[in-house]
C-alpha cells in the first residue's frame, strides 16, 4: 500500500471535493481518498500493483483540476 499527498489546484467547493473523491475512489486499487479543500491537498492510499500514481493524477486532471 502506498500513501501520497497531492497538491491540487482549482478546487473551491463541496462539489469539487465530491467530484475528486468519487472519481479517484472508483479506480481499482484505490483504498482511500481524502480531500482537504482548505489546503488544496488530496491524500490517496492505493495499491501500486493495481493502479499507478500517474493514473490517479490523470483522473484528477480529467475532472478539471491541476495536480502539482
Amino acid at each position: 500500500m502506498q500513501n501520497v499527498t497531492l497538491n491540487v489546484q482549482g478546487m473551491s467547493c463541496g462539489h469539487c471535493v465530491n467530484s475528486v473523491e468519487k472519481s479517484v475512489g472508483a479506480l481499482t486499487g484505490v483504498e482511500q481518498v481524502k480531500v482537504n479543500l482548505a489546503d488544496g491537498l488530496v491524500d490517496v492510499a492505493f495499491d501500486e500493483t493495481q493502479v499507478s500514481l500517474d493514473q490517479i493524477k490523470e483522473t484528477i486532471d480529467d475532472q478539471g483540476y491541476d495536480v502539482k
